[in-house]
């Protein structure tokens, strides 16, 4: 019968920052971007947003109360909302995330624009059915 001591978990083996560096640098410049661009909205979700959420809040409702301490900061809220997020609350994680989604959907608008084509611009006629200016124009009339 199998031993029911548990076995301690081997650790995962680091990762060499040298060489995460490495495959970054070897991503395509665009993807490179993009890893950028929404690494700073998922950071602005989850540093940002709950600062401006209590600034709106204390400003709109009135101070934050956590716990016993009628006047906490915005760092109180911060550590309410990392815990919210540790604990897998749905709704903290879309406060987090919601940056980077609402940016997403604002360039998938975006493309969706410019890909309908436009009903105001009709589509000039190919260049040989288009008529020239000599077989157009009217002979004058004479008076």
């Amino acid at each position: 019968m199998p031993s029911m001591r548990a076995t301690p978990l081997r650790a995962a083996a680091p990762v060499r920052a040298g060489a995460l560096r490495a495959s970054y640098r070897a991503l395509p410049p665009r993807v490179r971007r993009e890893l950028l661009i929404y690494g700073v909205a998922l950071l602005f979700g989850l540093l940002g947003v709950p600062f401006l959420i209590w600034f709106t809040g204390n400003r709109v409702l009135g101070p934050y109360t956590h716990a016993q301490n009628p006047h906490a900061g915005p760092f109180a809220l911060l550590a309410d909302f990392l815990v919210g997020l540790m604990h897998g609350s749905a709704v903290f994680w879309a406060v987090a995330v919601g940056p980077a989604a609402l940016l997403l959907l604002a360039r998938l608008l975006i493309r969706l624009i410019r890909a309908i084509p436009s009903a105001r611009r009709p589509e000039p006629p190919p260049a040989a059915a288009r008529p020239t200016s000599a077989s157009t124009a009217r002979p004058r009339q004479r008076t």
